[in-house]
């Protein structure tokens, strides 16, 4: 199964943009449909499908995140309810809303402005996927997120990984998968907040960006998915809007 790697090392800063669709309220959703533009949409996004369980716990959770309750609770495994399952639907909707957070800024993510796929001057991300980058390489932001994305995409895809069929097992390398992914994503996080915060900003969607990082990161946190060492690059940051 072909998984980027990452090197840290000094890096040059590059630019890198971000987007997101965060509903953690009424108010928040209709303030992002007019922040984030359909025409903005790195890719499309994935669904669960209707009656199916899945579908009903992103519908529990997305009723959580709305009623207004606090994160570190929402994110918590609802009684009676499968680990698994619950950490699958987390992944796909932190994929989707973390796309969108891209795409509204992928237009500003160029080879020259963004010639290397990097987090301030100390962290650096080489992609290597043991096919057509066998060693890890250097690569401008855009190309990255690319590769990144779609390989993100084929294992949620893969039936094999996510199973959506009634009574198929989850694989039991499956919580490990779901932690490279994450793991992955956050990058994303660490390139917006570090390059293109300030885009953000002259959006007005910062306190949106904010919510949607504050729920992953306390997903991640509640069911320890992510080694700590990974997310140094916005331990600052975090320990602010995260306390």
């Amino acid at each position: 199964m072909p998984t980027p790697a990452v090197a840290f090392q000094p890096a040059l800063a590059c630019h890198l943009k971000i987007r997101t669709p965060w509903e953690t309220s009424k108010s928040m959703a209709l303030c992002l449909g007019q922040v984030f533009s359909k025409d903005k949409t790195f890719r499309p996004r994935k669904r669960f499908e209707p009656g199916t369980q899945r579908f009903e716990l992103y519908k529990k959770a997305q009723a959580s995140l709305k009623s207004g309750l606090d994160l570190r609770k929402v994110v918590q495994l609802p009684e009676g309810e499968n680990l698994n399952d619950w950490i699958a639907v987390h992944v796909v909707d932190f994929f989707n809303r973390i796309n969108l957070i891209y795409g509204t800024v992928s237009e500003y993510c160029t080879e020259r402005t963004c010639p290397i796929m990097s987090g301030g001057l100390r962290y650096e991300y080489r992609w290597q996927d043991g096919d057509d980058y066998k060693k890890p390489t250097k690569l401008p932001a855009l190309k990255y997120m690319n590769l990144l994305m779609d390989w993100i995409e084929s294992l949620i895809n893969n039936e094999d990984i996510f199973p959506t069929r009634v009574g198929v097992p989850f694989p039991k390398n499956f919580q490990q998968v779901c932690k490279k992914i994450l793991s992955r994503l956050f990058r994303v996080f660490v390139h917006v907040y570090i390059h293109h915060f300030d885009s953000i900003c002259s959006m007005g969607a910062e306190a949106h960006i904010n919510t949607c990082y504050k729920h992953y990161y306390y997903f991640i946190s509640e069911f320890n998915l992510i080694d700590h060492s990974e997310l140094e690059p916005l331990k600052e940051m975090t320990e602010k809007i995260c306390s």
